[in-house]
């Protein structure tokens, strides 16, 4: 069993938190591997549903989506309800038909401001990718090409002002640092130690107590 595998048996131990739903953050900067984390947890819980923030923001409003998130999505899964999210399409400049995000056993939800705190009264674990801003820029500028060099532009003062304001970091319960393969899985700054504590930290990986 891999050090994924091994978080995401971890998490599907954790009490459910909104709703039935254990809802897991992953958080970061743009380009630190939020959605590579995501999905690969996502394959290790069976599929399990991700929501991408991207498709929650617009380019007026790349952090002013907890409307959104609160209706379309927190709302309906805590109710044990379908949620039905209307994607917004960023070349088209306008939001899609509805999607669905069904109240799975683990929803994952990934990207900037995941564990913001308008969110996190709602989550049953909050994973932030510990990669320092400019190393993830520049993965991320690298990633996207220079078509998106003025988008970047615009988004990394509006992470930064994000972050300042309403950070995620702080409350991280797990930091996630990449490796050549794997992930090391450090106690976040909100971890304690404990008889309740459910995921504990054994020479870098995850175990299930």
């Amino acid at each position: 069993m891999n050090d994924v595998d091994r978080a995401a048996r971890a998490l599907l131990r954790l009490p459910p938190s909104c709703g039935p739903v254990r809802l897991v953050a992953v958080d970061g900067h743009a380009g630190s591997g939020k959605s590579t984390l995501a999905s690969r947890l996502a394959a290790s819980l069976g599929d399990a549903p991700v929501l991408h923030l991207d498709d929650l923001a617009t380019h007026e409003e790349l952090f002013e989506w907890t409307g959104r998130l609160r209706e379309q999505v927190l709302e309906p899964l805590s109710r044990g309800e379908t949620a039905l999210y209307r994607p917004y399409d960023w070349t088209r400049r306008a939001f899609a038909g509805p999607r669905a995000l069904p109240p799975a056993p683990v929803v994952l939800v990934e990207g900037v401001g995941a564990g913001r705190s308008a969110v996190r009264p709602f989550l049953a674990w909050l994973l932030w990718m510990e990669r320092g801003p400019e190393e993830s820029w520049i993965r991320g500028r690298h990633r996207d090409g220079p078509d998106q060099a003025a988008f970047w532009d615009g988004w990394t003062v509006a992470e930064t002002r994000h972050l300042a304001v309403d950070p995620s970091r702080p409350f991280a319960d797990t930091l996630v640092r990449e490796r050549r393969e794997g992930y090391d899985w450090l106690p976040g700054p909100s971890a304690t130690a404990g008889q309740d504590q459910i995921i504990t930290y054994r020479d870098g990986f995850l175990s299930v107590n």
